[in-house]
């Protein structure tokens, strides 16, 4: 049971944490004489819920004592649960500019000032003792602990938030509710117990029915309150998504479910993150919550083994149960009974009843393919939006990313295997090579490992929109730094394919070749921080291809690649009384 008073106060208007309307316009013009920082995604959804009240009791960022307490405790200072860090993460070099009790602005990727954050701590986390802590692991499978150490600020900025404008969003709009809002809409409809669905991805009808039998058990309606901020790499896009969420709606009875967006940025934290969400839906007016099997876990970690338990967070969200001012409805797994013709429990399911599954690997494969996907599985109205976003594999866009020391032969075999994509015709081709993109995009950079990582995430973002796109992007730099691959990476693998090919010719047949003289010029300390010579190349571990060119000559390693993106389905094998790729080219 909830507590009473708790049931009593739910209605109750959540904290905002906005100025008051009378101040705004001062405030905003004082905001130019402040020293100012620039939000990321991550930091413009955190912000957002600070704001909006979506994180109360949060008045702002964590300083240093309650971010110690929430690693060891999941508790702020003042007692109250709270098990995820909300932290500002900026560069070393914008935190020695600033002090504490200082102001400063935050501001949108527009230069928009939407808050005034009041400085109260400033430090330096240890990163390897929270990503510990916070996800179990300081293991880089997973994606925020990458994100951790790769992306994140080394420095953390605590302190109140004053907020002066949310951030704007022109998708969706009419379903962007802040907690009282949504609240409010509650009380009009006269709806007093609400179960909440956490979700990243698509709904069909294996989530229609379960959903249904959650409302059903608790007497509840249902609000379907999918995370349309940062989630894991590679999901679908909540564009996409969304419009699936529609399409499913109306196969809900009438009045008894409700779609909203909540504008979080998941960290993939499993049980902490289960009792965060929770935490969460409390806020905007929810009586129950939904918490799956291994909810919000990110899969695998290096060893192969799943990072938590399928239960850890059903069973932490319990742990608080009686603190959180929200019950927990335990994720019952649904399955398709084929002599029934219905989904059923798992638990329910008769010795001998014949079972049909969908598995998620297998859907995308349908999807790419062209192939039906059985209705039992999805509704058509939902597999039609998805169909929008993912046409078959041979017709998306991808990137084949060449890496390698200077001289390995990256932008020879690149130019190759453009040619000969040119030949086979029918597909839009965008070369990307080291030297040109240095020449046109980058030519204030130097040589620096900062400098190079901008250079390469530059390739990165152009190649995810020419995939984005449909088109093919062939990229040939250097690219030496493990991390900033797998940033390129999970950049356009959203959008379409990335294969990774290692250019893997050793460094003495490198500076032989060496036809512009660099090798020597750093041999003889005449170009510092050359890679191979005294800037570490760090090898791919698990390129798609890698290729010698002391074994193969350019057209043979060219014929290589191809191979691999035909068997990937990105090329077709052949097409209706069409001459296969393979034949167009030899």
């Amino acid at each position: 049971m909830i507590d009473i008073a708790r049931e009593n106060s739910r209605w109750a208007p959540t904290p905002e944490l906005f100025a008051v309307q009378d101040d705004i316009p001062q405030l905003k013009a004082d905001a130019g004489s402040l020293p100012s920082w620039d939000l990321t995604a991550r930091q413009l959804c955190d912000l957002e819920l600070l704001m909006n009240g979506g994180f109360a009791p949060l008045q702002g960022f964590l300083g240093k004592d309650d971010y110690e307490n929430v690693l060891d405790n999941l508790r702020l200072l003042s007692g109250d649960v709270w098990p995820i860090p909300v932290t500002l993460d900026v560069s070393e070099e914008f935190a020695g500019k600033i002090g504490e009790g200082q102001r400063i602005a935050l501001r949108d990727p527009e230069n928009l000032v939407l808050a005034i954050l009041e400085v109260q701590s400033i430090w330096q986390p240890d990163k390897t003792r929270e990503a510990e802590k916070v996800f179990g692991a300081n293991d880089p499978a997973h994606p925020a602990v990458r994100y951790l150490h790769d992306k994140a600020g080394t420095h953390y900025i605590g302190g109140r938030v004053i907020g002066l404008q949310a951030p704007i969003h022109y998708d969706f709009r009419e379903r962007r509710h802040t907690p009282n809002e949504l609240k409010a809409q509650f009380q009009k409809w006269g709806w007093t117990d609400v179960v909440a669905f956490q979700t990243r991805n698509p709904l069909h009808r294996a989530h229609l029915e379960l959903t249904l039998r959650a409302t059903e058990q608790v007497g509840a309606n249902l609000l379907i309150h999918p995370v349309v901020g940062m989630t894991k790499p590679g999901d679908v896009d909540h564009y996409t998504r969304v419009r699936c969420y529609e399409a499913l709606l109306p196969h809900y009875p009438d009045g008894k479910a409700t779609l909203d967006l909540l504008p979080l940025a998941m960290r993939m934290a499993g049980p902490r993150e289960a009792l965060w969400h929770a935490l969460i839906r409390r806020n905007y007016g929810c009586t129950h919550f939904i918490v799956g099997r291994d909810h919000a876990g990110p899969g695998k970690n290096s060893a192969g083994e799943p990072f938590y338990g399928p239960y850890d967070a059903q069973e932490l969200v319990t742990a608080y149960k009686d603190e959180i001012g929200i019950q927990m409805v335990p994720f019952r797994e649904m399955v398709y009974l084929q002599n029934r013709k219905q989904y059923a429990p798992a638990d329910e399911i008769q010795p001998g009843e014949a079972i049909l599954n969908l598995s998620g690997t297998e859907l995308r494969r349908r999807l790419q393919t062209g192939e039906d996907i059985p209705e039992w599985f999805s509704f058509p109205s939902v597999i039609q939006e998805l169909r929008k976003t993912h046409p078959p594999r041979d017709r998306q866009g991808f990137t084949v990313f060449f890496t390698g020391l200077s001289g390995a032969g990256k932008s020879t075999i690149a130019n190759a295997l453009m040619a000969k994509l040119m030949q086979a015709g029918g597909r839009q081709l965008t070369l990307l090579d080291g030297d040109i993109v240095r020449k046109h995009l980058s030519s204030e950079l130097g040589f620096s490992k900062e400098h190079r990582n901008i250079n390469i995430l530059r390739i990165g973002y152009v190649a995810s929109e020419i995939t984005k796109n449909g088109g093919i992007a062939i990229c040939a730099p250097i690219a030496p730094y493990a991390a900033t691959r797998r940033e390129v990476r999970e950049m356009i693998e959203p959008y379409g394919a990335f294969i990774e090919v290692h250019v893997a010719t050793p460094l003495d047949e490198c500076e032989r070749r060496d036809r512009k003289g660099l090798y020597k010029l750093a041999r003889e300390g005449k170009i510092k921080q050359f890679t191979g010579i005294d800037d570490p190349y760090e090898a791919p571990e698990t390129p798609e291809v890698t290729i010698n060119t002391l074994e193969l000559s350019p057209s043979a390693a060219t014929d290589l690649v191809i191979a691999k993106l035909i068997e990937l389905g990105l090329l077709p094998k052949d097409g209706a009384g069409e001459q296969s790729i393979a034949e167009k080219i030899a």
